[in-house]
């Protein structure tokens, strides 16, 4: 950040950003959703990869059907997308009634060969799933009796009624970040988590393992769809210029088709697996909120 050349490094005790969160069905650019639907085709809310008049690739935030035959390059580089249709993302449009599904594994159309869970399921990339509908996902050990409450199909014109607003902040030691959550219109009884984007997640020549945004990172959303979380981070916003430093850039909430948290990991399987990007920030954030390490005792 070109603040670091400039002046020397303080913190920003006290300082607070409001976000809104935009809508979204996508974490990184492959696959390129974390949802389908019925006929195996991606279901994309967010950055969509097109081929330019002059010939470049560049991704615009916007919304379409993408087959799952579209071109997959080496992880850091874009190829576009194959748009089988754009999207209406009204709640009440032409679209409402696509019923969304998880994406099949081994994920299809994905260049990031990250193990999520590396205690829970090292080779997570060896299972076989099909696609199940958000309402018929097999939850382990559930017997009907058990009242599943997710039981209805989870329609594209639901899940983009929802909305949330991000209050982050740092602490007056400027030590610790807070970040502080309300939901509304999400997937009503079901259990979502927060996770955290760092600056080097995606990092081509390096990437690190994206993680939860506190521990536990869970919050259960009630029959409207309404719910809050709140989390306390060490150090979240850190020089980016000293060594081993990887700022928070991002957040992004996920329903949890499985219905269950993971500890430590933000999934088994991640992207469309088992985890499903609701809401997120648009692009990296966060850039004038500064935080150093706690004093060693």
């Amino acid at each position: 950040m070109s603040e670091t050349a400039a002046a020397p490094w303080t913190t920003t005790p006290g300082v607070t950003e409001t976000h809104e969160l935009s809508l979204t069905t996508q974490g990184p650019l492959y696959p390129p959703s974390e949802v389908m639907d019925a006929d195996g085709n991606f279901v994309v809310v967010g950055m969509i990869n097109r081929t330019t008049r002059d010939g470049a690739i560049r991704p615009e935030w916007g919304a379409a059907v993408v087959s799952p035959d579209s071109p997959l390059p080496e992880f850091g580089t874009l190829a576009p997308y194959t748009v089988v249709r754009e999207l209406d993302t009204e709640p009440d449009g032409a679209d409402k009634d696509i019923v969304l599904y998880t994406l099949p594994l081994p994920l299809p159309c994905n260049n990031y060969s990250m193990v999520f869970a590396p205690e829970q399921l090292p080779e997570a990339d060896q299972v076989k799933r099909p696609s199940y509908a958000f309402h018929e996902v097999p939850i382990p050990d559930l017997r009907p009796e058990d009242g599943p409450k997710v039981t209805a199909p989870v329609t594209f014109g639901a899940w983009m009624r929802a909305s949330g607003t991000l209050e982050v902040g740092v602490t007056s030691d400027g030590h610790c970040g807070t970040f502080g959550f309300e939901f509304s219109r999400l997937v009503p009884n079901s259990v979502y988590t927060v996770m955290s984007l760092r600056a080097r997640d995606l990092d081509p020549a390096g990437p690190t393992r994206p993680g939860p945004l506190g521990v536990p990172n869970v919050f259960v959303t009630d029959a409207d769809g309404n719910g809050r979380y709140h989390a306390t981070l060490p150090n979240p916003f850190p020089d980016p210029g000293l060594p081993g430093a990887n700022r928070i850039i991002n957040v992004v909430v996920l329903w949890m088709s499985y219905q269950r948290s993971y500890g430590g990991a933000i999934g088994e399987f991640g992207l469309g697996g088992d985890i499903h990007a609701h809401l997120k920030l648009r692009g990296a954030s966060f850039q004038n909120l500064r935080t150093t390490a706690a004093p060693q005792s």
